[in-house]
Formats: C-alpha cells, structure tokens, sequence
C-alpha cells in the first residue's frame, strides 16, 4: 500500500481581501488546505489572538502575511495612533504571525513566509508615510527571516502585487487612475488572477529566498 503524501497547509492572514481570496482559490486549485481567517477570526494586532490560532492548526508550510490596513494623510497632521495602527497590523502583525509559525516549520525543517509588500515602500509616497514605512519594513523583515530561516530549509520572499482592482485599491484608483496608469510603462494594471497566480506558483521554487518581487511596471532607482 503507498504512503499517501498529506495535504500542505497554508495561511493567509487578512483572509477575507479580494487578493486573499483569490490567492486561496490559486492555492486550492494546487491540492492546498488554506486556512484565510476574517479579522474577527485572527486579529494580528492581538498576540493572543494569533498565537491561539496559529497554535491550533496544523503545522503549516507557507504563511502569507496579507492582513493590511490604510489611514492616508500627510505628516503635519497625521495622528500617532494613525501612524502606529497602521504599523501595528501591517507590520507588527506580519512579524507575530511569522514568529508564531516558525518554531513548527523549525521543527518539520521546512516552510516559506511570503510577506505581501506595496510599491509604496520603494518611494514613499504623499500622504503614505505609515504605509510606506510598514511596507518598507516588511522588507527588511523578509531579509532577517530568511537569513535566520534558511539553516533550517525554511524561505521568506516579498512580493509587490501592484495596484489591483480591489476595495483596497479603490479610492486612489477612482481619484487617480490616469496618473497611476501614467506610471507604468505598459500602461495597464496587473490583474488580481495574475497575481495570486505568481504568489501561488512562487512555493514551487524552492531554491528561492530572501528576494522581493514586483508585479508591474513601474521603474524604480536602483539600490
């Protein structure tokens, strides 16, 4: 009689996103057990709340931190709980659910953390600067994860979807999608299938660490 190979678990943090959801669907669709917790379900900003959750699934070979939110303004009169919400549940929150998840994938000695960045880090633009510094900092995250994971076979990569059409997107598409368009060389935005596709597809890659990866058009200076 063969062994049947078990199932491979996944998370998704901010679960219940257009991308998330779409993500799930990819991730289904490749013999997945997804796990893509509403907020209700999993609150990153609440270390209780992620380490119950996480401590009672299965152990997971991929965790995709998604969860995200937006409070845009300028810096004259951005709020401090403003500017630290949105860095505690995009950043902070990344950085609970990957040490919540790392002693498993120590243990089964394999595992991979993709962080779900934005454009926003690379040019910190106006009316951002929490976001982008959430975003930039998942970043350096992902560097530090991989440099300590990679003795135990365990990944992290960083990728930047670009803007999508989804209710995360939707205001600063409505306000400013000709000046948004006007930024890629192509001239189009990427697609939400498009992008949960290379997210998905980015686990089978296992020689792959440490690297941040741009879904669109857009140039950005070197270094």
């Amino acid at each position: 009689m063969f062994d049947v190979p078990p199932v491979p678990h996944a998370l998704i943090t901010g679960g219940h996103g257009t991308l998330a959801t779409a993500i799930r669907a990819q991730l289904e669709q490749r013999g997945w057990h997804v796990h893509a917790p509403s907020h209700e379900e999993l609150d990153v900003t609440s270390t209780p709340s992620v380490d119950a959750y996480i401590h009672a699934l299965s152990p997971l070979a991929l965790l995709i931190n998604n969860a995200a939110i937006l409070a845009d303004g300028p810096i004259a009169s951005m709020t401090e709980h403003d500017f630290a919400s949105v860095l505690d549940t995009t950043l902070t929150g990344a950085f609970r659910a990957a040490r919540a998840v790392l002693p498993g994938m120590i243990a089964q000695r394999q595992g991979h953390i993709i962080n779900i960045g934005s454009h926003s880090a690379l040019t910190g633009p106006r009316g951002q600067a929490n976001y982008a510094a959430a975003k930039a900092g998942l970043i350096a995250l992902t560097h530090t994860l991989a440099i300590e994971g990679g003795p135990h076979n365990i990944r992290a990569n960083t990728v930047l979807p670009g803007y999508l059409d989804t209710k995360f997107s939707a205001t600063a598409l409505a306000k400013h999608r000709p000046a948004i368009l006007a930024q890629h060389t192509l001239g189009r935005l990427n697609s939400i299938e498009d992008a949960a596709r290379f997210i998905a597809d980015l686990h089978s890659f296992p020689h792959i660490s440490g690297q941040l990866f741009q879904l669109d058009s857009r140039l950005s200076p070197w270094g």
